[in-house]
């Protein structure tokens, strides 16, 4: 079985390194955009990504506004999206999920259940 592909979409770097550290670890593959326009140019082709990490707070496109738009593609219908957000005030999971994320992961990120979301997706 082949590793699971996972698509990092943060401005932080910071971020993007920490879990793509974590994640390597853990034997997955890691890709990384620094903001959501990146990601969706890369979503159109035919790149092989499993699921989606997503921060919901980025400059110019945000979470909110991305993962519409992913789910709009025709190759990433059924594709996971994670909303990862240091939003974690009461009413902010569901906005995450109306924006049409499979589940959200607060920050600080526990890892444990970030790897439990991702093996099952």
């Amino acid at each position: 079985m082949s590793k699971k592909r996972v698509l990092i979409i943060d401005d932080d770097s910071r971020n993007i390194f920490a879990l793509t550290a974590t994640l390597r670890a853990k034997s997955f593959d890691c890709i990384a955009c620094s903001n959501a326009q990146e990601a969706l140019d890369l979503l159109k082709t035919n790149e092989v990504i499993d699921v989606i990490l997503i921060d919901m707070m980025m400059p110019y496109m945000d979470g909110y506004e991305a993962i519409p738009r992913i789910k709009n593609l025709d190759n990433r219908k059924n594709t996971p999206i994670f909303s990862v957000t240091a939003q974690a005030m009461v009413g902010d999971r569901e906005k995450c999920l109306r924006a049409g994320a499979t589940d959200y992961i607060p920050k600080p990120i526990d890892v444990d259940r970030l790897l439990l979301l991702l093996s099952r997706s």
